[in-house]
């Protein structure tokens, strides 16, 4: 499984970063106009095993973000650009990740990857999700695809990510993991697309009630 899908991710990965090109370009051009700032963005992220890795993103926050307030970013968080609305709504400033995916360090279909501060919350259970490569997709990034959204109406954000939502990922991330085949992967990647292009929708789980895993 794991030599097969590696092999899918270097093809579809670069045939994705080739027609891409265009894109990245005009989102470059587009951020770079803001304010003048870097195009992308790199944060320390955790990887397979605990290592940790930089992730690209295009950039959508003023520069200095990480400065100015919580790492987790909320619906209408003052510090996102005007560029950086658009690309948080269509989803392209994760489209620089096919980098990481090619250099090795992620996957097309994985767990969300996280940072260092998150993980040390992890319990032994928790932990088990660090076996696996980190992806640009999985089951748990689509149900919680309106996750800002999400963390703007609660009282504290941070709370509500490291009690309930992040605990939810991570079993759900684990729980595709354990069946998870090379069609499936596929079949998610599909599923992806026609998300971010309309085809379809993706609403998270409630909160309003305890589930397995939480704390």
């Amino acid at each position: 499984m794991r030599a097969g899908k590696r092999a899918l991710d270097v093809a579809l990965g670069g045939i994705a970063t080739v027609l891409a090109a265009p894109l990245f370009l005009v989102v470059a051009v587009l951020v770079k106009a803001g304010d003048g700032g870097p195009v992308f963005f790199r944060q320390t992220r955790v990887g397979r095993n605990g290592v940790p890795f930089r992730i690209w993103k295009f950039r959508t926050m003023v520069q200095g973000a990480e400065a100015r307030g919580s790492q987790l970013t909320v619906a209408m968080d003052p510090r996102i650009t005007w560029a950086g609305q658009w690309l948080r709504r269509s989803r392209f400033d994760e489209l620089p990740q096919l980098f990481n995916v090619l250099a090795g360090e992620m996957t097309l279909v994985g767990p969300r990857p996280e940072v260092p501060r998150f993980v040390a919350l992890y319990d032994a259970d928790q932990r088990r999700v660090l076996e696996l490569t980190p992806g640009v997709t999985d089951p748990a990034s689509l149900a919680y695809r309106n996750e800002a959204s999400l963390l703007a109406g609660a009282p504290d954000p941070e709370r509500l990510y490291a009690e309930r939502i992040m605990p939810q990922k991570v079993r759900m991330s684990l729980e595709y993991a354990d069946r998870a085949t090379l069609w499936s992967d596929l079949q998610l990647i599909a599923g992806t697309l026609g998300t971010l292009f309309g085809a379809g929708s993706a609403s998270p789980p409630h909160l309003d009630r305890p589930f397995p895993g939480a704390h």
